[in-house]
């Protein structure tokens, strides 16, 4: 009883993808380019965005946030993933995996906050355009901006708590190559069922509530759009919301399945790779779909290009 009141392991070994050294140089490669284009692309949104006073609005003060979390999170999970690919010490030291578990709940909570707070903002400039500029002024969007960035350290405290305090004594294998949460969680030394469903209000408050405010706020933008007499005027409206909408099916999608869908137990693996498509992917596609679909972006980049085409020539 002793033991399996305190914590023993003082390190975790991750199991990775493969065990085959082959496949693990190819999981190598494309973590690693899918981590330079998130880089590389997110870097560029914020550049665009800074530099370019066309894009000096609260859409897109919202977006260099979203760009700067996903940038964050990937450089919190996929260096260490790499070293798992190609090292022989695939471990963490325990404080090491808290660490990661703590700062990527703190991004993916604010990133929910955020994409709430972002559809709340095409609300107001689709069905109440004439008081956008008084609603959305520059102080309100600093309020909650600083106020998703604090909610999601808040919310990502107590579930860290919780892990701290269970009892690890072995196995220590991590079915994973980061320190996700609910990973960590099967390898507690005690049921855990109770700890889940203490938690399962802060997961209901984080993911639900914010997806059904996105939600409800489409419903009032699609219904105005509606409205709209002309095609053109339609299509415009409609446009402005495409690449935040295909961001949030892409990301609350994988993480309604991870944390509210039910147990796959006879496929053990599903939510290693969810969660590696919405850690992963979710922010190498942010800016390929923000730049795609936006013409105000499309039009920003072209002009960098033209620009420095003339600088080039002078």
């Amino acid at each position: 009883m002793e033991n399996i009141n305190q914590t023993q392991v003082t390190e975790f070994i991750f199991t990775g993808l493969s065990e085959d050294p082959v496949t693990n140089i190819g999981y190598f490669i494309i973590f690693l380019l899918s981590y330079i284009i998130t880089l590389l692309g997110n870097i560029i949104i914020i550049f665009l965005i800074i530099t370019d006073h066309h894009l000096h609005s609260p859409m897109y003060y919202f977006l260099i946030n979203l760009s700067a979390i996903d940038i964050l999170f990937t450089s919190c999970n996929i260096p260490k993933a790499l070293t798992i690919f190609i090292s022989l010490r695939k471990s963490i030291y325990f404080n090491g995996c808290i660490t990661q578990m703590y700062i990527s709940l703190v991004l993916g909570e604010t990133e929910c906050i955020l994409l709430a707070v972002m559809a709340y903002d095409r609300y107001v400039a689709i069905c109440i355009p004439l008081r956008y500029a008084l609603i959305m002024n520059t102080r309100f969007c600093f309020k909650v901006a600083f106020s998703s960035w604090m909610s999601g350290c808040v919310f990502a405290t107590f579930p860290t708590l919780k892990v701290i305090s269970l009892p690890f004594c072995g196995p220590n294998e991590i079915n994973h190559v980061t320190c996700e949460y609910l990973a960590l969680l099967d390898l507690a030394c005690v049921d855990t069922t109770f700890t889940q469903l203490m938690l399962f209000p802060i997961t209901l408050v984080v993911l639900l509530l914010p997806f059904s405010f996105i939600i409800t706020s489409y419903i009032f933008i699609i219904r105005s759009v509606l409205n709209i007499n002309s095609a053109e005027g339609r299509r415009k409206a409609f446009s402005t919301c495409a690449s935040h909408l295909t961001v949030v099916c892409i990301f609350y999608g994988a993480a309604i399945v991870i944390y509210l869908g039910p147990k796959y137990n006879n496929l053990p693996d599903l939510e290693k790779y969810l969660s590696l498509f919405c850690g992963v992917l979710t922010p190498l596609l942010n800016p390929i779909i923000y730049s795609l679909r936006n013409r105000e972006v499309k039009g920003a980049i072209i002009k960098v290009f033209i620009n420095r085409i003339i600088f080039i020539h002078a």
